[in-house]
């Protein structure tokens, strides 16, 4: 009881931030973060859901059409470099900026394209953080075996106090002997959600990570701090988020608030 309280009270008086990094240019989708969804740009929608939750929430950008809108509608922005080559990058920088004026602990990236965010996830990533957790991210059970053998929906597996032992693009891990159709019967498997938190000091070691051969193969960056020996906490989520990556994701985030 005695350890139970303690890690308590390192959480409650752990102090949090969110920062939303959020960039203009996208391949698939120019200005996603800016795309009405529900008569209001994504982006309101993510700082919204993050301020249920956490009381400061910035959002990292490196163009002034987002900073402006940001501030519009009451957000608060904050300029970074353009050259940031991944959103964890941004984070750090604006993370340096902040911890000038702003007193805090850890920082939650959310990314701008997540606008369906939700509080319990915030809450789940905020509850590991006992003085032993320096990176947490988001895990969901996967039920459909499309979603399994999908490479563009990253698998994780956990060990025994769910840390993460390896990220994957592949179904992981090989069920031997039974169809690919058929593994979810007879495993848990877990599909890694694009959230993390991390404690200020190592956003920044990590930040200064070079990409590993591991990272390079898989093109999942959570693998360059796995390769350099940094644990990784993982929380469960039951929620479904929808990332808007494309119009076609947005037109399906539209049913979902009609």
């Amino acid at each position: 009881m005695a350890i139970f309280m303690a890690r308590i009270n390192i959480t409650y008086l752990m102090k949090f931030i969110v920062i939303i990094p959020a960039r203009y240019q996208s391949t698939r989708f120019p200005g996603k973060p800016l795309a009405k969804l529900g008569g209001k740009p994504v982006i309101q929608w993510v700082c919204e859901n993050a301020a249920s939750a956490i009381d400061d929430v910035w959002v990292a950008t490196d163009d002034q059409r987002i900073f402006d809108k940001v501030e519009s509608f009451g957000g608060k922005a904050i300029f970074t470099s353009p050259d940031h080559k991944s959103g964890t990058d941004r984070c750090a920088e604006a993370a340096d900026i902040l911890k000038k004026n702003i007193d805090f602990d850890v920082v939650i990236n959310i990314q701008g394209d997540e606008p369906f965010v939700q509080p319990s996830q915030l809450e789940a990533l905020k509850s590991c953080f006992d003085g032993n957790v320096s990176i947490v991210t988001l895990i969901r059970k996967i039920t459909k075996t499309d979603e399994l053998l999908n490479p563009n929906r990253p698998k994780v597996v956990i060990d025994n106090k769910n840390f993460a032992l390896y990220f994957s693009r592949s179904p992981i891990p090989y069920m031997r002997g039974k169809p690919e159709a058929e593994w979810i019967n007879y495993h848990e498997y877990w599909g890694h959600v694009g959230m993390y938190a991390y404690t200020y000091n190592v956003l920044k070691e990590i930040t200064q990570l070079k990409p590993g051969k591991l990272e390079e193969t898989e093109s999942l960056e959570q693998l360059r701090w796995i390769e350099n020996n940094f644990r990784i906490k993982t929380a469960e989520t039951n929620f479904q988020s929808i990332g808007i990556d494309s119009p076609a994701d947005l037109k399906e985030a539209e049913l979902l608030i009609k």
